[in-house]
């Protein structure tokens, strides 16, 4: 099983099947617009134009479980994105990343790359997780990772 197994969707509704970013290195981060960690975006952008041509794409996946922190609908979520941090990347329809509602593929991903301890549970906004080339879940970062920390990591994957 890998990443390309499931389907997103876009925040404008379309389908987006995970298998389009086949042969890429994939930032797979959850995302809000009202926390202390949404000036990352500003960050996610600048990794994905810097590293966009070799292969990096950073799918942003708002989610409303954490403070509330995401109550806009998609077009808020959209214009936010826009407007604020001039966000190019693709991003996705709000979904929950826990409980019995988490998204099939956040499943997956916190079972691939469990967080501290072996803890599965995302424990806020923010974080991360990068995909190499393959599908395959290779490393799970913090609300507290900054974008550019993970530089180097994503260079190696490229």
């Amino acid at each position: 099983m890998s990443i390309y197994d499931f389907t997103a969707e876009t925040l404008d509704g379309q389908p987006a099947p995970l298998s389009q970013w086949k042969d890429k290195v994939v930032l797979i981060v959850n995302t809000a617009s009202k926390c202390g960690f949404t000036p990352q975006y500003a960050g996610l952008e600048a990794l994905y134009k810097k590293y966009q041509d070799r292969g990096l794409v950073v799918l942003g996946f708002p989610c409303n479980q954490f403070g509330a922190q995401e109550p806009g609908n998609a077009e808020e979520i959209a214009s936010f994105c826009s407007l604020t941090f001039d966000v190019d990347f693709p991003m996705m329809r709000k979904i929950d990343v826990n409980g019995p509602t988490a998204h099939p593929l956040y499943a997956y991903l916190k079972k691939a790359k469990k967080g501290l301890l072996g803890s599965e549970g995302i424990k806020w906004n923010f974080t991360k997780f990068l995909i190499g080339r393959k599908g395959e879940v290779v490393g799970r970062y913090a609300p507290t990772d900054t974008p550019q920390s993970l530089e180097g990591a994503i260079e190696a994957l490229l």
